[in-house]
């Protein structure tokens, strides 16, 4: 068990949405594992800065979306003249705005159509978990490769808009079926989750800009 926020981010038990037309979400099929090679995907990184994220094995959730799925943070201490071991909030981590993750921008992690947006404006109280589900984005590429984000808030795109990786597309929230500020990020094809890596080329480019003078 690692330190990273575990917890189900796509039910499929409340995908009643209001009558508003601004947002839309299929609710996700049942997850079907292949027997061989778990395969994986290159996604651009969701933060502009330093983060590390807890994976949900195989078999540990059903749904799309969340099952191999991971659950990323922001990480502060890891670079800058007090640099040291990295940590997921500044003092006691009580509070939303002590963590790191909190309302940082979120990028998209590939090219695509936002083909589903899901609102949740409750907001918990760190290490209180809320109900499902969660507040979502849906982003579908033109391969077929759909990717979920989960937990966010402050939406910064709309329905059926096309997104390239890298754009900012919310902030990190803490709602739904969460402990803490962080967003939950999954990928399939059809029924097959996908496990996920993160392209180093494109965060090294991020990090260069971290570490600078004016990145401090």
């Amino acid at each position: 068990m690692n330190q990273f926020v575990r917890c189900l981010s796509v039910g499929a038990a409340a995908f009643a949405l209001s009558a508003a037309q601004d947002y839309r979400f299929s609710e996700p099929p049942q997850a079907v594992e292949p027997e061989g090679p778990i395969q994986a995907v290159v996604l651009h990184p969701i933060f502009a800065d330093y983060f590390n994220c807890g994976e949900h094995p195989a078999g540990e959730e059903s749904i799309v979306g969340d099952a191999l799925g991971t659950d990323c943070q922001i990480v502060g201490g890891v670079f800058g003249e007090n640099r040291s071991f990295a940590r997921q909030f500044r003092t006691d981590g009580k509070t939303n705005a002590d963590w790191f993750s909190w309302q940082k921008d979120v990028l998209a992690p590939i090219d695509g159509v936002v083909t589903g947006l899901f609102p949740n404006a409750k907001v918990n109280e760190p290490g209180q978990r809320g109900k499902p589900p969660a507040a979502m984005i849906q982003i579908t590429r033109d391969d077929g490769l759909v990717v979920v984000l989960a937990h966010v808030t402050d939406f910064a795109i709309k329905l059926d808009q096309r997104v390239k990786a890298g754009d900012v597309v919310a902030k990190v929230g803490n709602n739904g079926p969460s402990y803490a500020p962080h967003v939950h990020v999954g990928a399939y094809r059809g029924v097959e989750p996908l496990q996920i890596r993160w392209d180093q080329r494109a965060a090294g480019k991020l990090y260069k800009k971290l570490e600078s003078p004016a990145g401090q």
